[in-house]
C-alpha cells in the first residue's frame, strides 16, 4: 500500500455500533461488519483484570471459578454496569481497528432503544467518548433498522418496524425521516430464555443453564405450530436428587413456555397500530410490518403476528445485522445522520 493509501486508511476509522443486550456489532466504514460478539465480559474479582470479552467470555458462562465473574454490562438495552461497558466497548473498538492508532479519533454512530431515558442516553454517549470517540451520534434502533432494510423512510409513507432484541422490543412507525410513533417494551429474547428455564424447572424439576435455555429457544422454539413436530434432548441437574439428568422436550412445550412473552410482543404491536395516524395505517396495510432483531429468527413468529394483526409481515434479510448495517450506511450519508440522530 502506498503512503497516501496508508494515510487514508488511518483517517477513515468511523464506526457504527449496535450496542445490544445480547450481542454487540461493530461496522467499520469502508470495511463492513468487523465485530459480531456477545455482550459479555469476564472479570477477575481479585484484581479487576478483564480475562475475556465477547465469544470467549460467553463460552465461560456457568463454568467460571468463584474468583472470576461473567458480567453482562447491558440490561434491557441500556448500560447496567458503566465501568464494564466501557472496557467492553474499548475492547471491541480496538479489535475492529486492529489496535491501530489513528490521526483522527473515530466518529461513532450507536443504535439505542427508543424507550430509554435522557440519563441512559448520556451514559451510552459518555462510554463511547471515553473509548476515544471524537463525535457520538445516537440513533434509535428502529430508524437504523429501517435504513438497513432499505425502506423508503424519507418519503411521506408509513413504514412499521418491529425490532426484537435481547432486552427490548422496539416498535416504530417511520415517515419523512422521523418517528411518527414509537413504543418500547423491556420484554424480548432474554425473557424467552428465562421463561424456558422456569418452565423446565417447574415441570421437570430440572435446573438448566443460561446457554442451554438459549439453545432450546433457537433449536425448537416457535411462536406458531410447526409443520412437523421437533424434539430436543437437554441436560441439567435434577433438583430432587442433585445429580445430572437428561430429558427430551418438544416444540409444543416450548411454545407453551414462551407464550406470555410472545403475547406481550403482539400486544405492543397492536397498541402501536391503534395509535398510528389513519393515513399512515393505510400505508402499513399495503406495505406490511418489517421484523428485525434476533427475536425475528424465532420460528413462525412472522406467521403468528400476521394471523393476529391480519397484516403482511416480512423478516429482513439478516435480522441480527440490520441495525448496524443501517447505522453504517448513515456514516456515508452525514446529512441523513444529522436529521435522524438524537441530541
Amino acid at each position: 500500500m502506498s503512503l497516501i493509501g496508508r494515510f487514508k486508511d488511518r483517517l477513515f476509522c468511523d464506526l457504527a455500533i449496535d450496542l445490544g443486550t445480547a450481542n454487540t456489532l461493530v461496522f467499520l466504514k469502508g470495511k463492513g461488519i468487523i465485530v459480531q460478539e456477545p455482550s459479555i465480559v469476564v472479570v477477575n474479582k481479585d484484581n479487576g483484570k478483564v480475562e475475556a470479552v465477547g465469544k470467549s467470555a460467553k463460552d465461560m458462562l456457568g463454568k467460571t471459578p468463584t474468583s472470576v465473574l461473567a458480567i453482562k454490562p447491558m440490561r434491557d438495552g441500556v448500560i447496567a454496569d458503566f465501568e464494564i461497558a466501557e472496557k467492553m466497548l474499548d475492547y471491541f473498538i480496538k479489535k475492529s481497528t486492529n489496535n491501530r492508532s489513528f490521526l483522527i479519533r473515530p466518529r461513532i454512530v450507536i443504535g439505542i432503544p427508543t424507550g430509554i431515558t435522557q440519563v441512559e442516553r448520556r451514559a451510552v454517549k459518555d462510554v463511547a467518548m471515553r473509548a476515544k470517540a471524537s463525535e457520538v451520534y445516537l440513533v434509535e434502533q428502529p430508524m437504523s433498522a429501517s435504513v438497513g432494510a432499505e425502506l423508503p423512510i424519507s418519503e411521506p409513507t408509513g413504514n412499521m418496524v418491529v425490532d426484537i432484541g435481547g432486552g427490548t422490543t422496539d416498535i416504530a412507525v417511520i415517515s419523512m425521516n422521523g418517528l411518527v410513533f414509537n413504543h418500547s417494551i423491556r420484554i424480548a429474547g432474554n425473557e424467552m430464555d428465562e421463561a424456558i428455564t422456569q418452565y423446565i424447572k417447574k415441570k421437570y424439576n430440572l435446573l438448566i443453564g443460561e446457554k442451554t435455555s438459549e439453545q432450546i429457544k433457537m433449536q425448537i422454539g416457535s411462536a406458531y405450530p410447526l409443520d412437523e413436530p421437533i424434539t430436543m434432548e437437554i441436560k441439567g441437574r435434577d433438583l430432587r436428587e442433585g445429580i445430572p439428568k437428561t430429558i427430551v422436550i418438544d416444540d409444543q412445550e416450548i411454545r407453551e413456555a414462551i407464550e406470555d412473552v410472545i403475547s406481550s410482543v403482539i400486544d405492543a404491536v397492536r397498541i402501536s397500530l391503534e395509535k398510528t395516524p389513519p393515513e399512515l395505517s393505510a400505508d402499513i396495510i399495503d406495505r406490511g410490518v418489517v421484523l428485525t432483531g434476533g427475536g425475528a429468527l424465532l420460528k413462525n413468529l412472522d406467521k403468528r403476528i400476521q394471523e393476529e394483526t391480519q397484516l403482511p409481515v416480512f423478516i429482513t434479510e439478516n435480522p441480527l445485522t440490520t441495525v448496524v448495517l443501517g447505522a453504517g450506511r448513515m456514516l456515508e450519508d452525514l446529512e441523513l445522520l444529522k436529521k435522524v440522530s438524537l441530541i
